[in-house]
């Protein structure tokens, strides 16, 4: 299994020492913006070999380096702007940064799976999509699985059962318009009622990311635990269902966007996509997510080259 990470900064680094304990890869290839950037993080890696166990041959690249990767994270991004108030802000520049990269990483890989943590995540797996000419199988974003993890994480606080145990997922944009799919929420078979305290869980949960922002500069842990969860899926062909961003296949009409849905993710990424049934309201929050993520693809467009 060779997985390799574009992007070395607090998000990429993090993930690639996760990668390095979970015993699923053979070789992993970091790129930074030069070789030299991301030698620190590579020595530091090699060093702690020893203790786990089976090591992984950790190499710094350059995107030629990335040829025959079966799995390639991309957590690149522009700068993070002071005070952001909205993952939408990176759009512009992070679209023109997936414009330069995508082409040549499906070059290199053609039978790769991305699995894309940047943000704005929607709107990147879509663009990952037309300009890497990938099967809507092969992108795969970090999405809601997040959100989802740190909702079911303060439902487990209050139920006091373990938040594995509990089923709960938020849906639609990884941004403001995400909304909790309560009507399928269950814990043992025991549906989970949509109580006003429920959905305060929920509030916490959305701005959880901005709250561990404005304490530490940047989030790193559980994103890099949720993308590693993903290649995970695909090392084992785990076939387990998570919420992601991918090509939305039709669900409530909308087929022209990336969203988050329930997915089962293995050996070829998008498995299957499940369609939860929603209620009026969750139908409604899905088809507005549907359009603010639309509205930014649109707005975000490259422009055309003249040639």
């Amino acid at each position: 299994m060779k997985v390799s990470v574009i992007g070395m900064g607090n998000v990429g680094s993090t993930l690639a020492f996760v990668l390095t304990l979970k015993n699923i890869i053979n070789e992993l290839v970091l790129v930074g913006r030069s070789k030299e950037s991301v030698l620190g993080d590579v020595l530091d890696l090699r060093h702690g070999q020893l203790f786990v166990n089976t090591p992984a041959q950790v190499t710094a690249g350059t995107i030629s380096d990335t040829a025959g990767s079966d799995v390639i994270a991309v957590c690149a991004s522009v700068p993070t702007p002071k005070n952001m108030s909205s993952r939408l802000e990176l759009a512009q520049g992070n679209v023109q940064l997936m414009k330069e990269l995508m082409p040549e990483l499906a070059r290199m890989s053609p039978d790769c799976k991305i699995v894309m943590v940047s943000n704005p995540v929607d709107v990147l797996v879509h663009y990952a999509l037309e300009f890497g000419g990938f099967r809507p199988n092969q992108v795969i974003g970090t999405g809601t699985l997040v959100d989802s993890s740190r909702f079911r994480q303060l439902l487990a606080e209050e139920l006091r059962i373990h938040s594995e145990d509990i089923r709960a997922y938020i849906l639609g944009e990884h941004g403001d318009s995400q909304f909790p799919a309560m009507s399928c929420a269950d814990v043992g078979g025991e549906t989970l009622d949509a109580t006003p305290g429920r959905y305060a869980l929920f509030e916490r949960a959305s701005r959880a990311g901005f709250e561990v922002l404005k304490h530490k500069g940047c989030t790193n842990y559980a994103v890099a635990l949720a993308a590693a969860e993903i290649i995970e899926c695909i090392a084992n062909d785990s076939k387990h269902t998570l919420p992601v961003s991918l090509r939305v296949d039709g669900f409530l009409g909308v087929d022209d966007v990336c969203l988050s849905l329930p997915a089962v993710v293995g050996r070829n990424g998008i498995e299957r996509v499940l369609h939860p049934r929603l209620d009026e309201k969750e139908q409604a929050a899905f088809l507005h997510s549907a359009n603010v993520v639309r509205e930014v693809i649109a707005s975000s467009a490259p422009e055309k080259e003249d040639h």
